[in-house]
């Protein structure tokens, strides 16, 4: 027979976790730099594969438009906005819709050129606050022989943008990537 008839029915007590102590300025500074030792030693022995990145954008520097990096940042951004958004949208704000659906729009976007390498929208940047500009790589001509040009094209033969002064534009039209200009 036990000799306590209650604890059976008793909540079990929780253990009570000592608190660290506080680490010195030195002990933090060495547990980091043994942390990003570690860190180097892993990811040289296991570099990451980007199984689902385009090989195209992977290939990139840091510091380019482009780069996996800061598509990546430009994607957090826009989902922290589209939290935003959304709460507005129900709240019932004007425009908040439109702006939502364009920002779900411009995510999927850049999620789609994470794993293709094509860029398909007409903006780029954190909150697509940059346009792209096109540039024509194989002319198109009407029934007379005389080339068909659109309002805001790069054309190669010209030198500029189609529709604008040539003085303006011919200095940012240098760089290219899949027949958009950057």
């Amino acid at each position: 027979m036990a000799k306590d008839k209650l604890a059976e029915f008793r909540p079990e007590q929780k253990k009570v976790r000592k608190k660290r102590k506080p680490m010195t300025e030195e002990q933090r500074a060495a547990a980091g730099e043994r942390l990003k030792l570690a860190r180097e030693k892993r990811q040289a022995a296991n570099p990451p594969t980007y199984a689902g990145i385009a090989p195209a954008v992977v290939a990139l520097d840091d510091e380019d438009t482009f780069s996996l990096k800061n598509v990546r940042e430009w994607i957090k951004i826009q989902k922290g906005l589209l939290t935003e958004l959304n709460r507005a949208a129900r709240i019932g704000d004007k425009g908040a819709v439109a702006k939502q659906a364009a920002a779900t729009g411009y995510v999927r976007h850049m999620e789609a050129y994470l794993r293709c390498g094509d860029w398909i929208d007409n903006r780029y940047g954190a909150y697509a606050e940059q346009e792209m500009g096109w540039t024509c790589t194989a002319m198109a001509y009407n029934a007379d022989g005389t080339p068909k040009r659109t309002h805001g094209v790069y054309y190669p033969d010209l030198g500029f943008r189609w529709g604008f002064d040539p003085e303006d534009a011919v200095d940012e039209m240098e760089g290219t990537l899949g027949g958009v200009l950057l």
